[in-house]
């Protein structure tokens, strides 16, 4: 029988059975799958499948589908722990990249893609949760700098052997993806085997939750999720279309990322708690509208691969510090509504991410730097939201407009 632990008493543990060490553990599994499936995907759907930009548009709109239907987790927590679907969710996304490379056609790939993205989704969704519910307010930017350091860590690992392996050991698809699922399944499974089920002071409400003090969060959300699959979906894309990139180089790019982040993601901790969330998100929408505006010049002007590739790296870095987005959410909720509102947002993330790549594949076909445009339009209405930020956040004081509405000052 499995042993309930109260996060009270965690501290009676060993460190490697800890509520935080296993959060970290989950934070290096999940990218060694995810990672590596997407650092090897462009070039596989291309090579393999010859995908063009609509084919590509429609993977990732499937592959979006189940973060679209990530409130289901709510029903799902009604009869399994949080913890323990984490753990099963990151289970089904290893198994399903371990064995992506046996289905090498369109309708396979996107058959594979729903499932990895199945687990992936779920995972993301109660591991947003777990975060939030077992770190304190005041400890939650610095450690979820570093879980985000530890995953760059984790994934630097992996895109470092594909680099340096690929071409001498002749390395194909099917080893790469069998080797890196693989892995996460089986951390995965130890971690479900190994540690006590954590018992968070707030029980969870376990229904749909919609506040409309959390509109705003709501708003950011949506937002968020429109703007990123611009990112995830033709940037890559991009550097493999236009510019040629082989598998080593992609990766090397990728490692370039890894790099970076490891270093800067724990300042981006320390900025969020130095200067508040509304700074750190407004410093990051300043930057994707010049780093966006950037991409459709390189296709519009052929600025060429060396800026490309610099504004990718940027890019990249910028959106880390989303982690502010989480950490404002802390400060605004009612603990209890933490699970049902990861759900709920993580559904609005994805309302978007379902349409939005297969339009914007159609669109890329005819003018692909007038998608960055679009992008960069995304990034400057998420600056405009993120104005309304108090510097305080609180339950009570989530907006500014709030403030105005109550007639009590705004800070």
């Amino acid at each position: 029988m499995t042993r309930t632990t109260r996060l009270d008493q965690a501290a009676e543990l060993p460190i490697w059975r800890r509520p935080v060490t296993l959060l970290f553990l989950m934070a290096a599994a999940m990218p060694v799958a995810f990672a590596t499936w997407s650092a090897l995907l462009n070039n596989f759907v291309i090579e393999v499948a010859q995908f063009d930009g609509s084919d590509i548009g429609w993977l990732h709109t499937v592959r979006e589908i189940p973060g679209f239907l990530a409130v289901g987790v709510i029903a799902v927590i009604l009869f399994v722990r949080e913890q323990v679907l984490a753990m099963v969710s990151l289970i089904l996304l290893g198994v399903a990249t371990a064995i992506t490379a046996w289905f090498p056609s369109l309708g396979g790939i996107l058959m594979i893609t729903l499932l990895s993205s199945i687990g992936f989704h779920y995972y993301e969704t109660v591991n947003q949760s777990l975060q939030l519910q077992w770190l304190t307010k005041e400890e939650a930017p610095r450690v979820l700098g570093l879980l985000l350091a530890a995953g760059s860590a984790a994934t630097l690992a992996s895109y470092g052997l594909i680099v340096l392996l690929w071409e001498p050991l002749g390395l194909t698809y099917n080893m790469v993806y069998l080797a890196s699922g693989g892995f996460t399944a089986l951390l995965a499974l130890f971690a479900l085997l190994a540690y006590p089920q954590f018992e968070a002071p707030n029980p969870q409400i376990k229904k749909m939750v919609l506040r409309r003090r959390y509109w705003l969060y709501y708003a950011m959300q949506f937002m968020a999720g429109a703007r990123r699959q611009i990112f995830v979906v033709f940037a890559g894309f991009m550097m493999v279309e236009r510019f040629g990139f082989a598998v080593h180089e992609v990766t090397g790019l990728f490692l370039i990322n890894l790099v970076a982040n490891m270093m800067i993601a724990p300042l981006m901790g320390h900025a969020v708690a130095r200067f508040g969330e509304q700074k750190t998100l407004l410093f990051e929408y300043v930057g994707l509208v010049i780093v966006f505006t950037a991409y459709a010049g390189v296709y519009y002007f052929s600025w060429g691969v060396l800026l490309a590739a610099t504004l990718y790296v940027i890019d990249h870095l910028l959106f880390g510090l989303a982690l502010a987005l989480k950490t404002y959410f802390q400060k605004i909720a009612d603990p209890r509504d933490i699970a049902p509102t990861a759900a709920v947002a993580f559904t609005i993330n994805h309302i978007a991410a379902v349409f939005l790549p297969a339009g914007l594949g159609y669109l890329w076909l005819y003018s692909p730097g007038a998608v960055f445009v679009v992008a960069a339009g995304m990034a400057a209405t998420s600056f405009a939201l993120a104005l309304l930020i108090p510097r305080h956040p609180a339950p009570g004081n989530e907006t500014r407009l709030g403030l105005v509405r109550d007639s009590a000052p705004a800070e």
